[in-house]
Protein backbone atom coordinates (compact mmCIF):
# COMPACT_ATOMS: atom_id res chain seq x y z
CA UNK A 1 0.00 0.00 0.00
CA UNK A 2 1.19 3.33 -0.86
CA UNK A 3 2.55 5.97 1.56
CA UNK A 4 -0.03 8.41 -0.03
CA UNK A 5 -3.09 5.92 0.88
CA UNK A 6 -2.13 5.50 4.81
CA UNK A 7 -1.54 8.94 5.35
CA UNK A 8 -3.87 11.52 4.67
CA UNK A 9 -4.32 15.20 5.48
CA UNK A 10 -7.99 15.78 7.45
CA UNK A 11 -9.68 19.52 8.17
CA UNK A 12 -8.21 21.10 11.06
CA UNK A 13 -4.56 19.94 10.93
CA UNK A 14 -4.54 16.31 11.66
CA UNK A 15 -2.81 13.77 9.87
CA UNK A 16 -4.69 10.25 9.57
CA UNK A 17 -2.67 7.19 9.48
CA UNK A 18 -4.13 3.62 8.91
CA UNK A 19 -7.34 5.30 9.52
CA UNK A 20 -6.29 6.25 12.85
CA UNK A 21 -6.35 10.76 13.26
CA UNK A 22 -2.95 12.09 14.84
CA UNK A 23 -1.95 15.84 15.45
CA UNK A 24 0.36 17.35 12.75
CA UNK A 25 3.69 18.72 14.71
CA UNK A 26 3.20 22.02 12.12
CA UNK A 27 5.74 24.73 13.92
CA UNK A 28 3.78 27.81 14.99
CA UNK A 29 4.87 31.23 13.62
CA UNK A 30 6.69 33.08 16.64
CA UNK A 31 5.02 35.81 18.55
CA UNK A 32 6.72 39.39 18.02
CA UNK A 33 8.44 40.36 21.24
CA UNK A 34 8.08 43.61 22.68
CA UNK A 35 11.11 46.28 22.68
CA UNK A 36 10.88 48.92 25.63
CA UNK A 37 9.89 52.36 23.67
CA UNK A 38 13.04 54.55 23.37
CA UNK A 39 13.27 57.72 25.66
CA UNK A 40 12.45 60.82 24.72
CA UNK A 41 14.49 63.58 23.81
CA UNK A 42 15.62 66.43 25.56
CA UNK A 43 13.26 69.90 25.55
CA UNK A 44 14.66 71.77 22.83
CA UNK A 45 14.07 74.66 25.96
CA UNK A 46 16.74 72.83 27.93
CA UNK A 47 18.93 72.49 25.29
CA UNK A 48 18.88 76.09 23.96
CA UNK A 49 19.19 77.24 27.49
CA UNK A 50 22.30 74.56 28.28
CA UNK A 51 23.99 76.05 25.21
CA UNK A 52 23.09 79.82 26.29
CA UNK A 53 25.21 78.91 29.33
CA UNK A 54 27.94 77.90 27.92
CA UNK A 55 28.61 80.38 25.22
CA UNK A 56 28.20 83.01 28.14
CA UNK A 57 30.80 81.20 29.93
CA UNK A 58 33.22 81.26 27.30
CA UNK A 59 32.71 84.89 26.44
CA UNK A 60 30.80 84.84 23.10
CA UNK A 61 29.41 88.37 22.80
CA UNK A 62 25.98 87.29 21.54
CA UNK A 63 25.07 84.07 23.24
CA UNK A 64 21.48 83.85 23.38
CA UNK A 65 21.25 84.51 19.25
CA UNK A 66 24.22 81.87 18.56
CA UNK A 67 22.83 79.04 21.07
CA UNK A 68 19.41 79.19 18.63
CA UNK A 69 20.90 79.55 15.08
CA UNK A 70 23.09 76.58 16.17
CA UNK A 71 20.13 74.58 17.59
CA UNK A 72 18.22 75.49 14.48
CA UNK A 73 20.84 74.29 12.14
CA UNK A 74 21.10 70.64 14.14
CA UNK A 75 17.08 70.31 13.91
CA UNK A 76 16.55 72.06 10.64
CA UNK A 77 14.13 74.29 12.21
CA UNK A 78 14.07 78.61 11.71
CA UNK A 79 14.15 80.95 15.02
CA UNK A 80 10.11 81.71 14.89
CA UNK A 81 9.89 77.71 14.32
CA UNK A 82 12.27 77.69 17.56
CA UNK A 83 10.39 79.97 19.67
CA UNK A 84 6.98 77.92 18.86
CA UNK A 85 8.98 74.69 19.57
CA UNK A 86 9.95 75.91 23.13
CA UNK A 87 6.48 77.06 23.74
CA UNK A 88 5.00 74.06 23.32
CA UNK A 89 7.55 71.60 24.80
CA UNK A 90 8.72 70.37 21.82
CA UNK A 91 11.15 67.61 22.36
CA UNK A 92 14.83 66.92 19.73
CA UNK A 93 13.33 63.58 18.48
CA UNK A 94 9.93 65.06 17.20
CA UNK A 95 11.00 65.90 14.08
CA UNK A 96 13.82 65.25 11.31
CA UNK A 97 16.08 68.02 10.96
CA UNK A 98 19.82 67.52 8.74
CA UNK A 99 20.99 65.45 12.30
CA UNK A 100 18.36 63.87 13.20
CA UNK A 101 15.78 63.44 15.75
CA UNK A 102 17.63 62.56 19.14
CA UNK A 103 21.25 62.97 17.66
CA UNK A 104 20.64 67.04 17.67
CA UNK A 105 22.16 66.84 21.13
CA UNK A 106 24.79 65.24 20.21
CA UNK A 107 25.66 67.37 16.92
CA UNK A 108 25.08 70.73 18.57
CA UNK A 109 27.35 69.84 21.78
CA UNK A 110 29.84 69.54 18.64
CA UNK A 111 29.17 72.87 17.00
CA UNK A 112 29.18 74.31 20.68
CA UNK A 113 32.49 73.19 21.65
CA UNK A 114 34.23 74.99 18.30
CA UNK A 115 31.93 78.44 19.02
CA UNK A 116 33.17 78.11 22.72
CA UNK A 117 36.51 78.27 21.36
CA UNK A 118 35.71 81.48 19.40
CA UNK A 119 35.72 80.05 15.74
CA UNK A 120 32.97 82.52 14.45
CA UNK A 121 29.87 81.40 13.96
CA UNK A 122 29.46 82.14 10.27
CA UNK A 123 32.19 79.26 9.79
CA UNK A 124 30.33 76.60 11.82
CA UNK A 125 27.35 77.44 10.04
CA UNK A 126 29.12 77.89 6.39
CA UNK A 127 26.84 81.27 5.72
CA UNK A 128 26.94 84.98 6.73
CA UNK A 129 24.37 87.14 5.89
CA UNK A 130 24.37 90.88 4.49
CA UNK A 131 21.65 92.94 3.55
CA UNK A 132 19.23 90.34 1.72
CA UNK A 133 22.25 88.45 0.52
CA UNK A 134 23.18 84.69 2.41
CA UNK A 135 26.56 84.09 1.31
CA UNK A 136 28.78 81.38 1.43
CA UNK A 137 32.09 81.66 3.84
CA UNK A 138 34.88 79.77 5.39
CA UNK A 139 38.46 80.07 6.47
CA UNK A 140 40.47 82.14 3.79
CA UNK A 141 38.06 85.12 3.48
CA UNK A 142 36.88 88.40 6.11
CA UNK A 143 33.78 87.40 7.43
CA UNK A 144 31.28 90.61 6.23
CA UNK A 145 30.14 92.65 9.47
CA UNK A 146 26.95 94.48 10.06
CA UNK A 147 28.70 97.58 10.09
CA UNK A 148 29.56 97.50 6.00
CA UNK A 149 25.95 97.35 5.57
CA UNK A 150 25.74 100.86 6.35
CA UNK A 151 29.01 101.53 3.99
CA UNK A 152 27.22 99.78 1.16
CA UNK A 153 24.51 101.87 1.52
CA UNK A 154 26.44 105.28 0.65
CA UNK A 155 27.36 103.89 -2.48
CA UNK A 156 23.98 102.49 -3.18
CA UNK A 157 22.64 105.87 -2.42
CA UNK A 158 24.95 107.60 -4.89
CA UNK A 159 24.33 105.02 -7.91
CA UNK A 160 20.56 105.29 -7.64
CA UNK A 161 21.45 109.08 -8.30
CA UNK A 162 23.55 108.76 -11.08
CA UNK A 163 21.43 110.18 -14.62
CA UNK A 164 22.82 107.58 -16.93
CA UNK A 165 20.66 104.53 -17.75
CA UNK A 166 24.18 102.22 -17.14
CA UNK A 167 25.89 103.36 -13.72
CA UNK A 168 29.30 102.06 -13.23
CA UNK A 169 30.78 100.38 -9.78
CA UNK A 170 33.80 99.03 -8.50
CA UNK A 171 34.40 96.97 -5.53
CA UNK A 172 38.24 97.09 -4.87
CA UNK A 173 39.11 94.02 -2.24
CA UNK A 174 35.85 92.56 -2.60
CA UNK A 175 36.64 89.50 -0.56
CA UNK A 176 33.45 87.65 -0.04
CA UNK A 177 31.53 89.51 -2.50
CA UNK A 178 29.32 91.17 0.18
CA UNK A 179 29.44 94.67 -0.86
CA UNK A 180 29.65 94.06 -4.79
CA UNK A 181 26.52 91.60 -4.86
CA UNK A 182 24.86 94.17 -2.75
CA UNK A 183 25.44 96.66 -4.84
CA UNK A 184 24.26 94.90 -7.80
CA UNK A 185 21.00 93.17 -6.47
CA UNK A 186 20.14 96.74 -5.40
CA UNK A 187 20.65 98.70 -8.37
CA UNK A 188 19.80 96.22 -11.04
CA UNK A 189 20.32 98.42 -14.07
CA UNK A 190 23.65 99.33 -12.48
CA UNK A 191 26.91 97.38 -13.96
CA UNK A 192 29.38 96.37 -10.73
CA UNK A 193 32.70 94.97 -11.09
CA UNK A 194 34.73 92.94 -8.31
CA UNK A 195 38.44 92.84 -7.88
CA UNK A 196 39.99 90.30 -5.56
CA UNK A 197 43.87 89.21 -5.22
CA UNK A 198 43.57 86.70 -2.87
CA UNK A 199 42.94 83.00 -4.16
CA UNK A 200 41.01 81.71 -0.98
CA UNK A 201 38.93 84.60 -0.91
CA UNK A 202 38.25 84.68 -4.80
CA UNK A 203 37.38 81.09 -4.46
CA UNK A 204 34.52 82.19 -1.86
CA UNK A 205 33.49 85.08 -3.86
CA UNK A 206 32.94 82.90 -7.04
CA UNK A 207 31.00 80.86 -5.32
CA UNK A 208 29.30 83.47 -3.87
CA UNK A 209 28.78 85.25 -7.75
CA UNK A 210 27.42 81.71 -9.00
CA UNK A 211 24.70 81.54 -6.41
CA UNK A 212 23.44 85.41 -6.50
CA UNK A 213 23.27 85.05 -10.01
CA UNK A 214 23.70 88.81 -10.66
CA UNK A 215 24.32 89.12 -14.46
CA UNK A 216 24.94 92.81 -13.80
CA UNK A 217 28.07 92.09 -11.65
CA UNK A 218 31.44 90.81 -12.64
CA UNK A 219 34.04 89.18 -10.62
CA UNK A 220 38.15 89.92 -11.45
CA UNK A 221 40.95 88.08 -9.95
CA UNK A 222 43.92 90.93 -10.05
CA UNK A 223 45.98 93.38 -7.85
CA UNK A 224 44.15 96.28 -6.91
CA UNK A 225 46.67 98.66 -7.93
CA UNK A 226 46.40 97.47 -11.94
CA UNK A 227 42.62 96.53 -12.27
CA UNK A 228 40.78 97.17 -14.69
CA UNK A 229 42.88 99.41 -17.28
CA UNK A 230 39.56 99.17 -19.56
CA UNK A 231 37.53 101.61 -17.20
CA UNK A 232 39.83 104.33 -16.56
CA UNK A 233 37.84 107.47 -16.20
CA UNK A 234 34.37 106.49 -16.45
CA UNK A 235 33.08 104.68 -12.92
CA UNK A 236 30.57 106.52 -10.73
CA UNK A 237 31.71 104.89 -7.93
CA UNK A 238 34.76 103.26 -6.46
CA UNK A 239 34.39 101.30 -3.00
CA UNK A 240 36.22 99.73 -0.49
CA UNK A 241 36.71 97.92 2.85
CA UNK A 242 40.35 97.68 2.67
CA UNK A 243 42.52 95.77 5.33
CA UNK A 244 43.15 99.26 8.02
CA UNK A 245 44.70 97.19 11.64
CA UNK A 246 48.03 98.64 11.76
CA UNK A 247 50.91 95.67 11.44
CA UNK A 248 51.13 95.92 15.48
CA UNK A 249 48.16 95.85 16.91
CA UNK A 250 46.26 93.20 18.11
CA UNK A 251 42.30 92.79 17.52
CA UNK A 252 40.59 92.77 20.58
CA UNK A 253 37.88 89.61 19.30
CA UNK A 254 39.57 86.40 18.98
CA UNK A 255 37.32 85.58 16.27
CA UNK A 256 39.04 88.47 14.28
CA UNK A 257 42.76 87.88 15.70
CA UNK A 258 42.49 83.84 15.03
CA UNK A 259 40.25 83.27 12.33
CA UNK A 260 40.23 86.21 9.63
CA UNK A 261 42.80 86.08 7.03
CA UNK A 262 45.97 88.60 7.76
CA UNK A 263 46.11 89.54 4.72
CA UNK A 264 42.39 91.19 4.74
CA UNK A 265 43.14 92.57 8.40
CA UNK A 266 46.64 94.08 8.71
CA UNK A 267 47.65 97.60 6.76
CA UNK A 268 51.39 98.49 7.18
CA UNK A 269 52.55 100.67 10.47
CA UNK A 270 49.30 103.01 10.19
CA UNK A 271 47.02 100.29 8.43
CA UNK A 272 46.59 103.01 5.83
CA UNK A 273 48.99 101.32 3.25
CA UNK A 274 46.03 99.95 1.24
CA UNK A 275 44.21 102.84 1.76
CA UNK A 276 46.61 105.22 -0.27
CA UNK A 277 46.79 102.27 -2.82
CA UNK A 278 43.38 102.30 -3.47
CA UNK A 279 42.91 106.49 -3.50
CA UNK A 280 45.45 106.08 -7.08
CA UNK A 281 43.54 103.32 -8.23
CA UNK A 282 40.27 105.20 -7.45
CA UNK A 283 41.68 108.43 -9.10
CA UNK A 284 42.65 106.67 -12.13
CA UNK A 285 39.15 104.98 -12.34
CA UNK A 286 36.61 107.58 -11.08
CA UNK A 287 35.29 109.77 -13.93
CA UNK A 288 35.29 113.60 -12.73
CA UNK A 289 32.54 114.03 -10.35
CA UNK A 290 32.88 110.37 -9.16
CA UNK A 291 32.73 109.36 -5.40
CA UNK A 292 35.29 107.27 -3.70
CA UNK A 293 33.62 105.29 -0.21
CA UNK A 294 36.05 103.81 2.23
CA UNK A 295 35.48 101.88 5.24
CA UNK A 296 37.90 102.35 8.17
CA UNK A 297 39.07 102.48 11.86
CA UNK A 298 37.32 104.47 14.13
CA UNK A 299 40.30 106.36 14.69
CA UNK A 300 41.38 107.19 11.40
CA UNK A 301 38.78 109.23 9.29
CA UNK A 302 40.89 112.83 10.13
CA UNK A 303 43.96 110.60 8.51
CA UNK A 304 42.27 109.47 5.49
CA UNK A 305 40.52 112.88 4.73
CA UNK A 306 44.34 114.51 4.82
CA UNK A 307 45.97 111.94 2.45
CA UNK A 308 42.78 112.81 -0.37
CA UNK A 309 42.49 116.37 0.55
CA UNK A 310 46.77 115.93 -0.32
CA UNK A 311 45.84 114.48 -3.48
CA UNK A 312 43.30 116.62 -4.96
CA UNK A 313 39.91 115.43 -3.77
CA UNK A 314 36.73 117.59 -2.85
CA UNK A 315 34.70 117.24 -0.40
CA UNK A 316 36.42 114.99 1.87
CA UNK A 317 34.01 113.62 4.97
CA UNK A 318 34.06 110.96 7.44
CA UNK A 319 30.54 109.21 8.28
CA UNK A 320 29.88 107.24 11.71
CA UNK A 321 27.45 104.09 11.90
CA UNK A 322 24.76 103.26 13.99
CA UNK A 323 27.02 103.02 16.63
CA UNK A 324 28.37 106.63 16.26
CA UNK A 325 32.01 105.39 15.37
CA UNK A 326 33.73 106.63 12.49
CA UNK A 327 33.21 104.06 9.91
CA UNK A 328 33.42 105.71 6.45
CA UNK A 329 35.30 108.74 4.52
CA UNK A 330 33.72 109.64 1.32
CA UNK A 331 35.75 112.24 -1.64
CA UNK A 332 34.53 113.27 -5.13
CA UNK A 333 37.53 112.75 -7.73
Amino acid sequence: MSVSRLCARLPGGTVAVNGRQRMSHTPSSPQPSSSPSPEPGPLLSELRDSAVERLARSGVPTPDVDAELLLGHVTGLGRGELQAAFITGRRAGAGAGPDGGRDAAGALDALLERRAAREPLQHILGVAWFRSLELRVGPGVFVPRPETEGVVQIAIDALRQVPTPEPVAVDLGTGSGAIALAMATEVPNARVHAVEASVDAFIWARENFAAVGADNARLVFDDMGRALPELDGSVDVVISNPPYVPDDAIPRDPEVRLFDPAMALYGGPDGLDLVRSLERTAHRLLREGGLLVIEHGELQGADIRLILTERGWRAAATHVDLTLRDRTTTALR
